[in-house]
């Protein structure tokens, strides 16, 4: 037999200001705290072991963003709002002053998100969107605690048939979009602190992205000073080749015979 339950749209009139409920809170919520804040430790653990791809990823983003490739993000609920968050940091900035960075959270733009999902029905959110702005050579990144969202395996099908790399992010693996993806980081934790493992994984990204950024900069301010000396050095060497050619005319005689 099922139990079912009714649960009410609103919190009832003078719940809170119930006799009942007046005073401090239970012993019990603090320790309720304490163990979500140790849950906390499995996700940063899981994504210690993963510093590497981390690392990787941000640096391939750098990459390929200064190559003027795109990043387009998605999610759903708390994972959609992660994958914003990414996108403001390279859009904006993350730490330091730099230039601006494509990147699209296909989940932001309300009006596309209602069209499409009532057109085409949610499953095909993400899908449409990356056909109508992906190109060979962007990446696509899926953050999902679950790993199940339809949307998100649609969207990583859309992407394969473009030559789009796919990344996922997500819970405990394995899982079907860790599997659907060219990588997969994969945060071992319950899927609240999994959750909060994301934020802490897209901050990574972000500054291994800046540190490559910078350092591929750094390169090429240096050639540039390299070909600036290089071009004071040949200038001045022709200089010194046609004050020769002066100097050699001005002291032979004309009828070109030494007298």
């Amino acid at each position: 037999m099922t139990t079912e339950y009714t649960v009410p749209d609103t919190v009832p009139a003078g719940w809170t200001g119930s006799p009942h409920f007046r005073g401090a809170p239970a012993k019990g919520v603090s320790a309720d705290v304490a163990r979500h804040l140790d849950n906390v430790m499995p996700a940063l653990e899981s994504l210690r072991s993963q510093a590497d791809r981390l690392s990787a990823w941000g640096a391939e983003l750098a990459v390929r963003l200064l190559a003027g490739q795109r990043l387009l993000v998605a999610g759903n609920g708390g994972s959609a709002a992660e994958a914003q968050h990414l996108t403001a940091e390279l859009v904006g900035r993350f730490d330091d002053e730099r230039a601006p960075f494509s990147a699209i959270a296909l989940h932001a733009e309300t009006s596309a998100v209602t069209a499409i999902s009532n057109d085409y029905g949610y499953e095909e959110l993400f899908a449409r969107q990356v056909r109508a702005h992906g190109r060979a050579g962007d990446v696509l990144l899926l953050l999902s605690t679950s790993g199940h969202s339809p949307n998100l395996l649609n969207a990583v099908r859309a992407a394969t048939e473009r030559g789009i790399t796919t990344w996922a992010l997500t819970g405990p693996g394995p899982n079907p979009l860790a599997a659907a993806c060219h990588e997969a980081i994969t945060v071992d934790a319950l899927a609240a602190n999994a959750q909060e493992g994301h934020l802490i994984a897209v901050h990574a990204v972000c500054r291994a992205f800046d540190a490559e950024v910078a350092r591929r900069q750094s390169v090429m301010q240096g050639h540039a000073r390299e070909d600036g000396l290089g071009n004071n050095g040949s200038n001045r060497s022709r200089s010194l080749r046609s004050g020769s050619r002066r100097d050699a005319l001005e002291a032979t005689p004309p009828g070109g015979a030494t007298q």
